[in-house]
């Protein structure tokens, strides 16, 4: 690896150290030498989201970073040369990443598709339309993650989706509380309404017993979903199994703290803590074959 390639994944790797977020017991189990490509995609993500969620930016202006964020992934892809800012390390680890292990580029460019809509999109009509954005939103990292690990399976990817689907939406409950005062709804209009909850109980922080209910609703549903995806754990080999494991259980746990808090999330938000780490690791361990 050349001086300027390993400086590149040095540069993503310290972005995935310093702002990983989503179930970091998990991170720790994924094997060496996927790592860094690993980090490259992350790194990609990581920028284009920030891009997408800054502050008061007009829509217009995040839509068009976005789009340029794609574009210098397709001239990556040409090898023209990256343009020369902090970012352009991204680019460099990336191509590399992709080359190496044969990465699909149309799921970068469906990451991007949903950092778009979050711009534009601030209610969902229907479970349909929630499940689309996740396609978009989480599925594609979840099949990067077993591209990168040597897997090309229909199978795994099935139940890989429904997995990172379902990890998205737990953390839609656990957040509601924080996209409200964002002005984000991710409970589909179709669910809140047949429960007879109302908005203005949500702007009002109210955990009303309609809205308790739509949750314990879409929670029952983001239960079948990790239950239809617990295979990817069996299918893989090597640490990634446990990695899977891990991040299958992290999810599954803050789902069950969401339950004993009765769905409470404008008073609690349900993590997981350095408490939690025995007990998934362990339960890791002893994972017994779901399929």
């Amino acid at each position: 690896m050349s001086g300027e390639l390993a400086e590149a994944y040095g540069y993503c790797e310290q972005l995935a150290r310093t702002h990983y977020e989503n179930f970091p017991v998990a991170s720790r189990l994924l094997p060496a030498r996927m790592r860094p490509h690993i980090a490259a995609v992350y790194a990609f993500a990581r920028f284009a989201d920030d891009m997408a969620d800054e502050g008061e930016r007009p829509s217009a202006a995040r839509i068009d970073d976005l789009d340029r964020w794609g574009e210098r992934l397709d001239n990556a892809m040409q090898k023209r040369a990256p343009d020369r800012d902090p970012h352009h390390q991204v680019f460099t680890a990336l191509r590399q990443t992709i080359a190496d292990c044969n990465l699909p580029v149309g799921l970068l460019h469906d990451l991007l598709s949903a950092f778009r809509q979050d711009v534009m999109v601030k209610r969902y009509a229907t479970w349909e339309d929630v499940l689309d954005y996740c396609r978009r939103s989480a599925n594609p990292i979840g099949r990067l993650v077993l591209r990168i690990a040597g897997h090309d399976d229909p199978a795994l990817d099935q139940a890989s989706d429904a997995v990172c689907t379902a990890l998205q939406l737990t953390n839609f409950w656990q957040d509601l509380s924080i996209d409200r005062d964002k002005g984000r709804l991710y409970v589909p209009a179709s669910i809140w309404q047949a429960h007879g909850a109302r908005e203005e109980d949500l702007a009002q922080g109210r955990a009303t017993a309609a809205w308790r209910a739509a949750l314990a609703d879409v929670t029952m549903r983001t239960r079948a979903l990790f239950a239809a995806g617990a295979p990817v754990a069996d299918g893989v080999r090597g640490r990634l199994r446990y990695e899977l494991r891990a991040t299958w259980l992290g999810g599954s746990r803050i789902l069950d703290k969401l339950e004993a808090a009765n769905f409470d999330v404008f008073t609690y938000r349900p993590t997981l803590t350095k408490a939690d780490v025995p007990v998934i690791l362990w339960r890791a361990v002893i994972w017994q074959p779901r399929g």
